[in-house]
């Protein structure tokens, strides 16, 4: 018999594409699927977000 002591499997990281804040002093980001601007501002300073790719957990 194995024990985990309540250990659970990390979900699986997956390539996603998020914007990113271009605010020199903001570190805001979020997920594209989540948006419902084409272009989003960011919702912490306001400025101009452009396209990343992110390695982040997947989610259902």
């Amino acid at each position: 018999m194995a024990y985990f002591n309540g250990k659970k499997e990390p979900p699986p990281q997956v390539e996603t594409p998020v914007w990113s804040c271009t605010g020199e002093n903001c570190a805001g980001w979020m997920r594209e699927n989540f948006t419902f601007e084409e272009t989003p501002s960011c919702p912490l300073c306001h400025a101009e977000m452009k396209k990343e790719t992110r390695t982040l957990p997947q989610i259902p």
